[in-house]
């Protein structure tokens, strides 16, 4: 609503800055200076930046000391010296997470976090506030490309918390609305019968975007095609989020809104990686991370336009430092210019999450996240995998947590995919290891049956 918009960047945001140092539109701004910037002025930012965190984590960081010998002969060549660290894999880093600590901070004064468990594995690591700040400034700086402000009113197609009881979803949806000028639809409840009525909330809200998982975005966009409608309002962008976007989704999401579709890409991991100008391109934020692209096997680094293993280096994070982050993704760069003329580096490719579009007993489209919601809040297991074969059976593979292994987690986790889908018949067994897919990541939420194949009950 324009009012509320008007009030959260007139009112909200500059008291947030005033009584709590909040310094997101200081970060866009710098961000929007650096658009100006020719390719070889960033690199050289890119390259300070990395030479202060590297400084920073061989001095404070147990895992990078060992290393001090090395950086002192190598300071000039911070890229060089980059690739003689080892490649951080997620596993590693959980198992060795205090390693990665900088000495004297204490974690009762930082932002804990934890992946989504897009591998089915989720990782926790701590924040400070400055960098999840950078984070929100790169996000807004690449919505800023098709005009939308701090405070314009957004629809979400996502997943609500499922750990909150009543009294906390209410808050949440109350700061949802009114805080940040955002109305949500779930992800996990799309159903084809209740259509209408979740068009008819949209133009009520009056969205200037959309925002959500790309293959939430497609079942609805798919929902409002095959029965000819149209949501008749404007849209700035549909921003897809979350996972691999692929080009037959664009499609139909632009069919359906009539709206730029924009590929954003991050993770709670890695940060705010990269956004999609108007002219196509994935453009990714160097002043924040520094991307190394090599081979899943050898960790040699590849050459432009091949895809390989991508490795962030958050050049914020100086709490819990991880270099040469193995996010779990395949990915292409590419040495090409964007004919929107910013210089920032270009993705030619990415093969992100895969996560799929489930389809319960009483017609309704469940998101794949939804499991991942109800997993990553278990200690019993470090990794699942979830098959649905037909719509009334279903098999799930589980790699157990050996010293937090409950019983009752694996009945908690049975009765919520049940809550989901109806009475399905799910096979259950527990497995070593789950292997990953082509893209580097193991696929928790794979259905086996396409949905144009299957109606809703009437």
């Amino acid at each position: 609503m324009p009012t509320t918009g008007f009030l959260i960047r007139h009112l909200q945001w500059p008291l947030m800055e005033a009584l709590k140092g909040n310094r997101i539109r200081p970060y866009m701004k710098e961000l929007q200076a650096t658009q100006r910037l020719s390719a070889e002025t960033l690199t050289v930012q890119q390259r300070e930046k990395l030479v202060k965190l590297l400084d920073h984590a061989i001095q404070n960081v147990p895992a990078y000391t060992a290393f001090a010998p090395d950086w002192s002969k190598m300071r000039e060549m911070p890229e060089r010296f980059l690739q003689r660290i080892p490649v951080l894999t997620k596993t590693h880093f959980r198992q060795n997470a205090d390693q990665y600590l900088s000495q004297g901070r204490q974690t009762s004064r930082l932002i804990g976090n934890r992946t989504g468990g897009s591998t089915g594995e989720p990782t926790h690591f701590y924040l400070d506030r400055p960098t999840v700040e950078r984070y929100e400034a790169a996000r807004w700086f690449g919505l800023s490309w098709y005009g939308i402000r701090i405070g314009d009113p957004c629809v979400m197609i996502w997943g609500s918390p499922l750990e909150l009881n009543a009294q906390q979803a209410r808050r949440y949806r109350w700061k949802e609305r009114w805080l940040k000028n955002r109305m949500m639809i779930s992800a996990y409840e799309l159903d084809e019968r209740h259509l209408e009525a979740n068009l008819r909330l949209i133009r009520e809200f009056r969205p200037a975007y959309l925002y959500g998982y790309a293959s939430a975005l497609h079942t609805l966009a798919m929902m409002m095609v095959r029965r000819g409608m149209t949501l008749g309002i404007p849209l700035k962008a549909v921003v897809s989020t979350a996972e691999s976007l692929h080009e037959h989704q664009r499609q139909t999401i632009a069919q359906a809104f009539d709206a730029p579709v924009v590929n954003e890409y991050g993770a709670r991991d890695g940060g705010m990686i990269a956004y999609q100008c108007k002219a196509g391109s994935m453009h990714a934020f160097s002043g924040n991370c520094y991307l190394e692209v090599v081979d899943p096997i050898t960790h040699i680094p590849v050459f432009k336009g091949h895809p390989g293993a991508l490795l962030v280096t958050d050049l914020h994070n100086t709490v819990m430092p991880r270099l040469r982050y193995q996010l779990g993704d395949v990915v292409a760069l590419s040495d090409s210019a964007c004919s929107c003329n910013l210089a920032f580096p270009l993705l030619a490719s990415i093969d992100g999450r895969e996560d799929d579009m489930f389809l319960s007993r009483n017609g309704k489209y469940v998101h794949g996240h939804y499991f991942n919601h109800i997993v990553r809040n278990m200690d019993s297991f470090r990794t699942f995998q979830i098959v649905q074969h037909e719509p009334e059976r279903l098999s799930l593979r589980l790699v157990k947590e050996p010293e937090r292994f409950l019983p009752s987690d694996e009945a908690k986790l049975l009765a919520g995919i049940r809550a989901a889908l109806g009475q399905v018949s799910i096979h259950v067994s527990y497995v070593e290891t789950i292997p990953p897919a082509s893209s580097g990541k193991t696929r928790y939420a794979i259905r086996e049956f396409p949905l144009t194949s299957a109606h809703p009950l009437e």
